[in-house]
């Protein structure tokens, strides 16, 4: 049988993982089996938490042009225009405070109750929708931004570290509609704009979706025993020993600094995949992404950038949805196939030889299925090898690898754009 080290052994308290021992046929595929509401809970609040998120970056282009006094005009149907800031600034607003909260609330983030936690995920995400489309200038646009990064990173956090008190399929759960949050949130702002309504309007009428979150979670979510129990601070969750044992509560909240840092060097070979695959996704999204034009009678420049991001989103919901079926080991695979597709973007917005805006929609989608696979086969595969009793808290930790990614990426996406806009112009 697989054997487990225990975390005061020897005092290695690095060693987290699985000794490689199965003793099941390479073809047995054992199936955890969870309820099917929390199932739908776990995807639903995917989809909810990353919901503002996305559509922040999907208004990225508009917040820049409508602070800048450049109004929507026919005239710039087939025409190109050059923004004076590139969207990675949106994009470093939209991150910041998010990498701030995953760098440090795996080491507090246990003493704070989920329900406070949850509670400023809601608030948050509505202040961000209603700070953004009634913002008179561009700063507080850019605040409201910074309101969504905040909800979207504690709320991630937060959600994958109650997985670990449930069986490891509300991990794909959970992916698939983070997944689904990058379609709906992108494509419903492209569809309400291109329908007609302003952004403002467009933001105002989106509050519905993050104000979801307080049926989903303390209605539909059933949580276990040992969490409610947790939850409403009972003190035998803390002299149990079969709930410490068997039930997932989290030991980590008892150890030094020193020894949860320990806890974070096996976790490495996933959260280096996860920060890289993210800096070339989002070096493309935030950098290039505008300066993708083709002259088109239907679309304008802000739509296609739109309609880049709905696409992307797809690829990644697809992917993401797709741990179930197919596992991705080797995540430097789809790795190297990003930045390849950030240097070929590149060289397209210089030499512009692609002859089809469908062609560059089909690589974006490839670009979204990178993206997303390493996400959810980092995070499932983590589930799997990491003992029960640390996993809430490495879930929490390895979060940070993919907004550390984000972030480098808009610091070096304003650059890009500035020297590939003289070029393009």
């Amino acid at each position: 049988m697989t054997e487990y080290k225990s975390i005061s052994d020897d005092n290695d308290e690095s060693r987290l993982l699985a000794e490689d021992q199965p003793d099941l046929p390479s073809d047995v595929v054992v199936i955890e089996k969870e309820k099917v509401r929390n199932l739908v809970a776990f995807w639903m609040l995917g989809l909810c938490n990353n919901f503002v998120y996305v559509v922040m970056l999907s208004a990225a282009f508009d917040i820049l042009k409508d602070q800048s006094g450049k109004p929507d005009k026919d005239k710039h149907t087939t025409g190109f225009i050059c923004h004076s800031k590139s969207t990675g600034i949106v994009l470093l607003a939209d991150v910041l405070p998010t990498l701030v909260i995953k760098l440090t609330a795996p080491f507090y983030m246990q003493r704070i109750s989920y329900h406070f936690r949850v509670a400023f995920v809601i608030v948050f995400s509505l202040a961000s929708l209603i700070t953004v489309a009634l913002s008179p200038n561009e700063g507080i646009s850019l605040l409201g931004v910074v309101f969504a990064s905040a909800s979207s990173g504690a709320g991630e956090i937060t959600f994958l570290s109650i997985t670990s008190h449930f069986k490891k399929t509300t991990v794909s759960a959970w992916s698939s509609g983070t997944g689904m949050a990058g379609v709906a949130g992108a494509l419903s702002y492209a569809g309400l704009t291109q329908l007609g309504l302003s952004s403002k309007n467009t933001l105002l009428l989106l509050l519905i979706v993050p104000a979801l979150i307080i049926g989903i979670f303390w209605i539909l979510l059933e949580l276990p025993a040992e969490l409610k129990i947790k939850l409403n601070n009972e003190s035998k969750a803390l002299t149990s020993k079969s709930l410490m044992e068997n039930q997932g509560i989290d030991k980590t909240k008892y150890m030094l600094l020193k020894m949860k840092m320990m806890l974070v060097v096996p976790l490495l070979k996933y959260m280096v995949p996860l920060c890289l695959v993210y800096l070339a996704e989002y070096t493309i999204n935030q950098g290039l992404f505008e300066l993708l034009y083709y002259k088109m009678s239907w679309l304008n420049q802000s739509q296609q950038y739109r309609w880049f991001q709905v696409t992307y989103q797809i690829g990644v919901f697809i992917s993401r949805s797709s741990v179930n079926l197919f596992q991705i080991r080797k995540l430097l695979i789809p790795v190297v196939i990003q930045f390849c597709i950030l240097i070929f973007f590149t060289f397209e917005i210089v030499y512009t030889f692609v002859p089809s805006f469908w062609i560059t929609l089909a690589i974006v989608l490839i670009e979204g299925f990178c993206g997303g696979a390493v996400y959810v086969n980092a995070f499932y595969m983590i589930t799997e090898n990491v003992k029960v009793e640390v996993r809430e808290f490495c879930m929490g930790v390895a979060s940070v690898a993919d907004s550390l990614g984000i972030v480098v990426a808009g610091v070096i996406a304003t650059p890009i754009h500035n020297s590939l806009c003289k070029i393009k112009v």
